[in-house]
């Protein structure tokens, strides 16, 4: 008898990374249409499903079949689906919902920029801005419904993240907390909350402000933060003891990744901290997400990349800042300390 338990050739392996592409997008698709909050309740057949998100009833069936095949659906008797534990996750109102993460990753210009993915590799340069003709920065920056999209992804990452930051990093010695490029502002809100001796500031570029002053609301902050709009490649106009930059040199290459952080030694005091939360590259032949996040910076930032420690180390010395500590949280998240000297 063939043993189940043994791995799958490696055609086969191969044939299911290729084909990845298949169940991302239809991921996608369901995130769009709002499946799983149609399903949050109770379970519902294909025609019904169709009915409210205005599809073809024969064509959703297929594409929730499909969801089905890979664990996203449970499919019953006579076309009903339900929810299942992963199917839950897209939803809009569960805690850690990666809705708008599937939103971002299948939205038109991220899937065109990533048909020209040999472009980035043969260029070292962004095949989103090959596509799009302007950064994703800019591009968003008239593009509403984009922003939108892109702030409820990075709102949902935040989620996941933000109290694996509170539990990993001791907070309680800081004043003013500084979240400089902090979307919505969900993670100082977490860390404010576990700290109410400190204050905070959310810096961030225009397009963001007013969700973030809506959020920081709803957790009952408004008196504890100022909202500040500025671009932070330009200048950071307020001081703090903490600075905080989640995700934000990543997207960037060394040169403007050090204006950002040059800017932030500048507003701080000495003995200041600067804390970057990326996911710092693990060893050669190491298995980490990290890896394939650095494609997703190549191909859609303007130079941005994924590093390892010794390389934060370097933009550090470089920005005027000695690099104190690195301490790990449960995610694949790395909290890079800095402090100004």
């Amino acid at each position: 008898m063939a043993d189940q338990s043994a791995s799958p050739p490696p055609h086969a392996t191969m044939m299911q990374m290729i084909t990845g592409k298949w169940v991302s997008q239809a991921i996608y698709a369901a995130a769009e249409l709002g499946i799983a909050d149609l399903l949050a309740t109770r379970e519902q057949t294909a025609e019904e499903l169709a009915v409210a998100t205005n599809t073809h009833a024969d064509t959703l069936y297929r594409l929730l079949r499909a969801l089905g095949s890979v664990g996203v659906l449970i499919e019953g008797e006579q076309r009903r689906f339900r929810n299942s534990p992963l199917g839950d996750t897209l939803r809009r109102d569960v805690p850690g919902s990666v809705r708008g993460f599937a939103r971002l990753m299948g939205m038109d210009m991220s899937w065109k920029a990533w048909g020209e993915i040999l472009y980035s590799v043969k260029t070292g340069q962004s095949a989103f801005e090959r596509v799009a003709g302007k950064t994703a920065f800019e591009y968003i920056s008239t593009r509403p419904f984009e922003a939108q999209i892109i702030n409820e992804a990075m709102t949902s990452i935040s989620e996941q993240t933000s109290q694996m930051v509170v539990h990993a990093y001791d907070f309680s010695g800081a004043r003013m907390i500084v979240d400089v490029g902090g979307g919505e502002g969900l993670l100082l809100a977490t860390i404010l909350k576990a700290n109410p001796q400190a204050n905070g500031v959310l810096f961030e570029l225009p397009h963001a402000c007013a969700a973030a002053k809506d959020l920081l609301a709803m957790h009952g902050l408004t008196e504890r933060v100022e909202v500040i709009s500025g671009n932070a490649l330009e200048s950071v106009s307020c001081g703090g003891d903490i600075f905080i930059m989640k995700h934000i040199v990543h997207d960037w290459d060394n040169e403007r990744s050090l204006q950002f952080m040059r800017n932030c030694a500048k507003a701080m005091p000495s003995g200041g901290k600067l804390l970057l939360l990326e996911a710092a590259l693990t060893p050669p032949d190491t298995p980490h997400f990290a890896k394939l996040l650095d494609l997703e910076m190549l191909v859609m930032s303007p130079g941005g990349r994924e590093r390892t420690i010794d390389e934060y180390r370097h933009l550090y010395v470089e920005a005027g800042l000695r690099m104190t500590q690195i301490y790990s949280t449960e995610g694949m998240l790395n909290i890079i300390e800095g402090v100004k000297p």
